[in-house]
């Protein structure tokens, strides 16, 4: 009698619905969450019933929240051995985790991150429209990392990396979260509205590849890049030659010279007129990034004392990186940067990433 062979394999991995999981990041209840499903899902065709959707849901939210505390530390999901997953499902569940709504990060940007914060994700909630839950599980997340990286030396997006496992841009975005509120900067104020969470990321990103720690011109990469390269800064102070009679009505001349041919006339008779303002706008922002009060207003100068003025006089965002451009180069020309090669660094290092800065601010 001939014997025949089965082989049988059993699998525990746990399958997650990721949908459902959505729905539990943004703060649905398990009926709200229910309704939603059963308008997606056609019960009838899988022989089911609501109680079977809402009981499905009951556990997968149960299987959330013991996941909950191992996403708190995301590298424990990979070596913990109560849950079976494969490792495209650890990565979806640590990326969306940690993946937060721009309008509620825009709000929490500048923010101290600290409990006394908590009172005020009621009216975040409120403000964007985002379930209270999904507001402070976003908070507690920009709060944890803050709290993990603040104090470690290297670069600030390996840190995040390495830490929370997050894909680079998501790294990048929490590591403007970081920046700007280490850095204690005013993002709040009435006149910086229009500016949004991805306006902020990105010049706090320009900051963080030039004014820090990380900067290649850095000489003190071991330092923490969550703070602005304090040498760097230092240096900034010799710039304030450019105010200087001598020097500021040369650089004038020449920024004549170099815009004549590519400035709209109008433009060309204002920007004459008050190109020494403009200067002196520019360089004591530059000599303030060497003091926290003064630095942490970087923003609000930048629009109040740069922009809009520019717009009052019907500048484009073209005009401004024009007239900018120009600046940083018709500086270097001056005999006492020609004479200088650190100054001309410095000032390099400064201009690469305050014209960026200001163009991103600049209303569209």
């Amino acid at each position: 009698m001939a014997v025949s062979e089965t082989e049988v394999f059993v699998c525990n991995n746990c399958m997650i619905n990721a949908d459902i999981y959505d729905l539990w990041l943004k703060g649905n209840s398990v009926s709200e969450a229910t309704k939603h499903q059963q308008n997606k899902v056609s019960l009838k065709k899988f022989g089911a019933t609501l109680d079977d959707l809402q009981s499905d849901i009951v556990d997968h939210y149960r299987l959330f929240a013991g996941l909950e505390e191992m996403l708190k530390t995301p590298p424990r999901l990979n070596h913990q051995l109560m849950y079976q997953f494969d490792p495209e499902t650890v990565h979806m569940l640590i990326q969306k985790y940690y993946c937060f709504d721009a309008s509620v990060m825009r709000e929490i940007f500048g923010r101290k991150l600290g409990t006394r914060s908590r009172k005020d994700l009621d009216d975040i909630s409120e403000e964007t429209g985002v379930a209270v839950r999904s507001v402070r599980r976003q908070f507690e997340n920009a709060k944890r990392v803050f709290k993990t990286v603040e104090e470690l030396s290297g670069r600030l997006v390996d840190n995040i990396q390495s830490h929370y496992c997050l894909h680079e841009d998501l790294a990048k975005s929490y590591a403007a979260v970081v920046f700007i509120s280490n850095n204690r900067f005013e993002t709040g104020k009435k006149k910086l509205n229009y500016l949004s969470f991805e306006d902020f990321a990105a010049c706090a990103n320009y900051m963080i590849s030039h004014w820090s720690y990380s900067s290649e011109e850095c000489q003190h990469h071991e330092d923490m890049d969550v703070d602005m390269d304090r040498d760097f800064l230092l240096d900034l102070r010799e710039v304030k030659v450019l105010m200087e009679r001598e020097y500021a009505e040369e650089h004038r001349g020449l920024m004549l010279r170099a815009l004549q041919p590519v400035m709209r006339e109008r433009v060309l008779v204002e920007m004459d007129n008050n190109f020494r303002s403009i200067s002196k706008t520019i360089i004591t922002i530059a000599n303030g990034l060497n003091h926290s009060k003064e630095s942490r207003d970087i923003f609000i100068d930048i629009y109040e004392k740069l922009i809009e003025p520019w717009l009052l006089m019907s500048w484009t965002k073209a005009d401004a990186k024009v007239f900018l451009t120009a600046f940083k180069d018709t500086a270097l020309q001056l005999d006492v940067f020609r004479s200088n090669p650190k100054l001309v660094k410095v000032w390099e290092r400064y201009m690469a990433t305050f014209t960026p800065v200001v163009l991103r601010m600049y209303p569209r």
